[in-house]
């Protein structure tokens, strides 16, 4: 064994010990760090070239900590409301940590014990989210896989109900595809170019005047135009104004329309979790597929989401993978059989410790603390008259943009200008630039909507 490799397992103990203590003040000082770096401190260091012979662990510490750390953002911390992130409960870490050391590929029945615990753990989120029994989950990396793959069945269902199979054939067997969606997210076309569908065949359907929500009678005469099934991508839970589509109304549809209907739930299925919002997710569970994203709401480190379905049949038909020692596909498939990936790191343990400590009752109290720091900000933004909101805050996402000359250079500038306080991502909505403050960590409170608030507001007003 290599001398410094054999002198790090001699110490380990120790050593995990400094990791622990490096972690702890990376998190203690979460509050008091800018939650961006300014662009001198975040600038790229001059790369270094790879060392012939190691230094260990504890030199790699330390150069890590003085050279990469103070670069990084505060992502993980309350006032980071860009794109949609959350951070990692106490449980959810020491989940995430387990993972690592325990380093299980669980993707197969000859070492059984990851794929049963991804299974409980689906089965848990699966009831969070009311869906029913006829829903089998698979942990995947994220929302735009998640995505995919619920699309990749999808695609093999039209070719069922053609006489063809895309998994077998191609997906040029099928012939043009209509995917028809009224406000889609951005990993809808991304999906689309990777299944060979093309991005050609995602078709924009109206929405209702003044919301992202599609129009059902926009949607039902879009589905008449076209001959032949067709797949929907439903929302709950858009980008900019967490919009949801009217998910009953779609599926009243499916008597005079042959689709498959693919809900992206991202985000807004955690509005299940709460009974003043619950309504927003009626409807969920006639969904063909469901993407949810775990690493926002649940706060799991990322990466990590899941993929619901009810034709597991068809999901097994795309991602089969025949080899002697992954084992035979069988009526309870292996993982392997069930999502792009053969190597499928244990990304279920952080979720199972996150929900097995908290239940319920914990996590319902993230989002309707986190959907009440969105209307406080909202009403923050209001009163400010160098700031205009855009939109009503349906849930947990707050657009607003600049009240005169919002474009996106001055935007910027705002964005920089608050940086230190709070980071928020910039967006367009309704033809206006725009930004979103996204609340989905575990961590933040009303104080923590009270310092973004001011920096926003400083940040504004300097502006103007």
């Amino acid at each position: 064994m290599d001398r410094t490799l054999a002198a790090d397992l001699a110490r380990l103990p120790d050593l995990l010990d400094a990791t622990r203590r490096a972690a702890t003040e990376a998190l203690d000082a979460l509050d008091a760090r800018p939650v961006v770096p300014d662009a001198g401190a975040a600038a790229p260091p001059v790369p270094e070239p790879l060392p012939e012979h190691g230094s260990g662990t504890e030199a790699a510490l330390e150069v890590f900590r003085s050279r990469w750390a103070p670069r990084f953002s505060a992502s993980a911390g309350p006032r980071y409301l860009g794109f949609v992130t959350g951070g990692a409960t106490p449980a959810a870490l020491a989940g995430d940590w387990l993972t690592a050391a325990h380093d299980q590929n669980s993707n197969s029945a000859f070492d059984g014990a990851g794929q049963h615990l991804e299974r409980e753990t689906t089965g848990w989120l699966r009831g969070l989210f009311g869906l029913s029994d006829a829903h089998t989950g698979t942990f995947v990396s994220g929302a735009t896989m998640s995505n995919t793959v619920g699309l990749a069945i999808a695609r093999e269902w039209l070719g069922e109900r053609l006489g063809v199979s895309p998994a077998e054939d191609g997906a040029a067997a099928l012939g043009p595809v209509r995917v028809l969606s009224g406000a889609p997210h951005s990993s809808i076309a991304k999906a689309l170019s990777v299944l060979g569908l093309g991005r050609a065949s995602l078709v924009r359907v109206p929405t209702l005047p003044g919301r992202e929500a599609v129009d059902p009678a926009a949607l039902d005469r879009a589905l008449a135009d076209g001959s032949g099934p067709a797949v929907v991508v439903a929302n709950a839970g858009t980008v900019n104004t967490v919009d949801f589509d009217d998910l009953p109304a779609l599926d009243a549809l499916r008597p005079r329309h042959d689709f498959w209907l693919h809900t992206d739930a991202a985000f807004g299925a955690f509005a299940a979790l709460s009974p003043r919002h619950a309504h927003l997710t009626a409807g969920l569970d006639a969904s063909d597929s469901v993407c949810v994203d775990l690493h926002k709401w649940l706060n799991v480190p990322y990466d990590s989401a899941v993929q619901f379905t009810r034709r597991r049949d068809l999901q097994t038909r795309v991602f089969q993978n025949s080899a002697a020692y992954l084992g035979p596909l069988g009526d309870d498939p292996d993982l392997v059989h069930l999502t792009p990936e053969n190597s499928h790191r244990l990304r279920a343990l952080a979720a199972w410790f996150t929900l097995r400590a908290y239940g319920r009752a914990g996590h319902r109290e993230i989002v309707e603390r986190d959907v009440d720091c969105a209307h406080a900000l909202a009403e923050e933004v209001e009163r400010e008259p160098a700031l205009r909101l855009l939109a009503p805050v349906r849930l947990n996402v707050v657009c607003f943009t600049l009240a005169t000359a919002p474009t996106p250079e001055r935007l910027a500038a705002l964005r920089e200008a608050a940086g230190a306080e709070v980071f928020v991502t910039p967006t367009v909505y309704g033809g206006t630039p725009a930004l979103r403050a996204a609340f989905s960590n575990w961590r933040t409170t009303q104080a923590d909507v009270r310092r973004a608030a001011q920096a926003l507001r400083t940040a504004a007003k300097g502006i103007a």
